[in-house]
């Protein structure tokens, strides 16, 4: 999506619409701050469901380039009721659709580009309706006392958004409303992270499994390999990144921080070993490695490894033997961690499964 918007505001003569849900209540099928691009000739960017709720939000969007008037669309009882009972989830929807028809449309796109090219969180706050009725979004971004952008231009709302976002203990994006000298306002907030990123340590078939399943995940992915001639013979997706680095040279190779995951699978248990000792003190979410119980209780009782936290044998327990099925295990798994989830049955889950 971030792509797509910095592309649309560098070629400044496309017009494009911008669908952002701000509100959600019930069982929906995404979150606030979830975001569809609309392009003029109908074609979607990053789609929202799919289904009946997106055919009518793009129709909506392809009215509104014309136009060129903001507008909020609200899925309920009292509106959009047939697409509503289409959805079949008893959830209610808000919708800001947006249109992008001039370059100042679009500014504030390169400033969160950068930011998470750098890898830094993002909060932002978009100024969308006032007195109940759309406008054209003003935003502010921030990362801790650093502003980012702000377009929002009026000293005492602003205070008050920055008070109410500090005052906000959750990281989920959701819209409030503020008083303000013309009326009551609405403001969605968000916290916006930088993409996954996984480092892949190994060539094995398993390893290279991993990697389309992560591209298409969106996490920026990086093959690891000691040997130059493994990584120059393997089959790799487009764009992927590849780093040859011992173990000791792995620090100093590859980036890592808190929004990273490494799973170490060259199948020799030495290098292996070798390759999570270096990673004692690295900052990721979850450390893997691939094995049998054999060879991971052997692992385990290194002392090189003493002390460490390793998701091993990686992956979450789904019958997989094909290297495709444990890159589908391993991914799955990493995606609970990163969520906080237990990776058990949906059935079983009485909360929210988003």
């Amino acid at each position: 999506m971030i792509a797509a918007l910095r592309d649309l505001h560098r070629n400044g003569t496309s017009k494009a619409a911008l669908a952002t849900l701000t509100r959600t209540r019930g069982s929906t099928f995404r979150r606030p701050g979830t975001r569809m691009l609309v392009l003029g000739d109908g074609q979607v960017v990053c789609e929202l469901s799919g289904g009946c709720p997106q055919r009518d939000i793009v129709a909506r969007a392809l009215e509104i380039i014309d136009s060129g008037e903001p507008k909020l669309v609200r899925y309920n009882a009292e509106s959009g009721l047939d697409v509503l009972i289409e959805m079949g989830c008893g959830g209610e929807l808000e919708v800001l659709i947006e249109p992008l028809l001039a370059v100042h449309d679009t500014d504030f796109i390169d400033t969160l580009a950068r930011c998470l090219d750098e890898r830094r969180i993002i909060h932002m706050a978009t100024l969308f309706a006032q007195n109940d009725r759309a406008v054209m979004p003003r935003r502010r971004a921030w990362n801790g006392h650093e502003v980012l952008y702000d377009a929002i231009g009026d000293a005492s709302l602003t205070q008050a958004i920055m008070a109410q976002a500090s005052a906000s203990t959750s990281h989920r994006a959701h819209a409030f409303s503020l008083p303000s000298i013309h009326g009551s306002v609405d403001v969605l907030l968000e916290v916006i992270a930088p993409p996954h990123a996984l480092v892949v340590i190994g060539s094995s078939a398993a390893a290279r499994a991993l990697l389309p399943l992560a591209s298409a995940l969106g996490w920026r992915t990086t093959l690891v390999d000691s040997d130059p001639a493994r990584l120059r013979a393997a089959d790799l997706p487009t764009g992927l990144h590849t780093a040859c680095a011992t173990p000791q040279q792995l620090m100093d190779t590859v980036a890592l921080d808190t929004h990273s995951s490494v799973v170490v699978m060259t199948h020799n248990l030495e290098q292996d070993i070798a390759y999570l000792s270096a990673l004692r003190h690295a900052p990721v979410t979850y450390l893997g490695a691939l094995g049998s119980r054999e060879r991971v209780a052997r692992m385990r009782g290194s002392s090189a490894l003493e002390g460490m936290h390793v998701h091993a044998p990686a992956g979450l327990d789904i019958g997989s033997e094909t290297p495709e099925e444990i890159a589908l295990a391993i991914a799955a798994e990493i995606m609970a961690v990163v969520n906080h989830r237990n990776g058990g049955h949906l059935r079983d889950n009485d909360g929210a499964i988003h």
